[in-house]
């Protein structure tokens, strides 16, 4: 739990540079290795997600392209984009906060571990104590966009 309550700070702080409000951490052996918050917008590169982000920070203390002793906690359940590269990192784990219906590359829409044959399957569980929170921040930070778009 503490280390969902952890990728929820760094969604936050995604926000406060303009960003999708997503954030995730990479724990191993108990212990936080690396975090990515999404800077698709501050660093202007559709990539930098924030479980992109958090995986290039770990390959990167670790020495290795292979995270299978690690786990990924994320706001919301991953894209396919995010969930393709969980799969390449061999990551064990996935434990995300809200579902994401319209987006979601896990267990909605692409639902990319059942329809592709990736060589690595990750185990996924929801953390439903952080979910209303995460999809409360993604609203209204969706909300406030719309109403700047709309000139409110």
């Amino acid at each position: 739990m503490r280390f969902m309550k952890q990728a929820l700070i760094l969604a936050y702080r995604a926000k406060s540079h303009n960003d999708v409000p997503i954030g995730a951490v990479i724990v191993r052996n108990g212990q936080i290795i690396a975090r990515g918050e999404n800077k698709v917008q501050q660093k202007r590169n559709p990539l930098l997600h924030a479980e992109i982000v958090a995986i290039n920070k770990a390959c990167k203390k670790l020495g290795t392209k292979f995270l299978t002793d690690c786990d990924i906690y994320v706001t919301l359940e991953p894209c396919a984009m995010c969930a393709t590269a969980i799969s390449f990192a061999r990551i064990k784990n996935v434990y995300y906060a809200a579902a994401d219906e319209k987006g979601g590359g896990i267990l909605n829409n692409a639902k990319i571990y059942e329809t592709d044959r990736h060589l690595w399957k990750p185990n996924v569980a929801q953390i439903a104590d952080y979910a209303e929170e995460s999809a409360y921040l993604l609203k209204e930070f969706f909300k406030k966009r719309r109403q700047i778009k709309n000139g409110e």
